[in-house]
């Protein structure tokens, strides 16, 4: 009996613990959440009691639609928030893109750092419905682009009819911002179909297992959102 006590508080303590994350970029995220809840709930209460009908019965429908209402919309914004909060706590760091793919479920694979310089420019690749996205992130555009352009190189050989996109993550003209980072690659197309994947995995496998065992650039290079990963998701 006491494993859904301790899971309930092991929530608790991980929403707390993001909250006070978030309100480190947000100050006013507890506003917007406290407001989102007050309009949620008068939303709610106000709005079945002025259905047709008085009596007990009625205000407790009001109340209660007016709390859960409340809750929701307190939780969709503090989801929204507090990913707003997460992207800008991560962006700028190595391995910023690698963490935001990780967001990524269901149809897609997420491989980060295939290919990096000890400058610490790195590509991440993901394998899902649009077939191969490449997605670099580093400080040197030039550097980005050589190591990118190799990498292409090698999953074409290994790779031939399979489509392989690019994308540079960052905030210079023609590089994709962080916090679209996500919806960019989703929004790529579906140019793979799923009976294809298998394959397709099988194939990096044994590319992957060609590459050297070069050690990782030293630095800190995030690849989950651990505690902000629920609220990311607007749960």
């Amino acid at each position: 009996m006491s494993t859904p006590v301790t899971t309930d508080l092991s929530r608790r303590q991980q929403l707390v613990r993001s909250y006070r994350m978030a309100k480190q970029s947000d100050p006013r995220l507890g506003l917007w959440v406290l407001g989102a809840g007050l309009l949620g709930a008068l939303v709610g209460f106000f709005g079945v009691a002025a259905l047709p009908g008085d009596g007990p019965l009625t205000w407790v429908l009001a109340a209660v639609t007016g709390l859960l209402l409340g809750l929701l919309l307190a939780m969709v914004v503090f989801g929204r928030r507090a990913q707003k909060a997460a992207y800008a706590q991560m962006d700028g760091q190595v391995g910023a893109a690698a963490a935001a793919l990780g967001m990524l479920r269901g149809k897609w694979k997420v491989d980060p750092a295939i290919g990096f310089t000890k400058q610490q420019d790195v590509v991440h690749r993901v394998v899902g419905p649009p077939g191969i996205v490449l997605v670099g992130e580093g400080s040197s555009p030039a550097r980005l682009r050589v190591l990118m352009t190799n990498e292409r190189r090698k999953h074409e050989r290994v790779l031939a009819d399979t489509p392989i996109h690019e994308v540079v993550c960052g905030k210079e003209e023609g590089q994709v911002p962080l916090d679209k980072l996500l919806r960019h690659v989703q929004k790529l197309g579906r140019q793979v179909k799923p009976a294809e994947m298998t394959d397709i995995l099988n194939r990096l496998r044994a590319l992957d297992a060609n590459r050297s065992n070069i050690p990782m650039p030293k630095g800190p290079v995030p690849t989950s959102m651990k505690g902000m990963r629920g609220q990311m998701r607007g749960r």
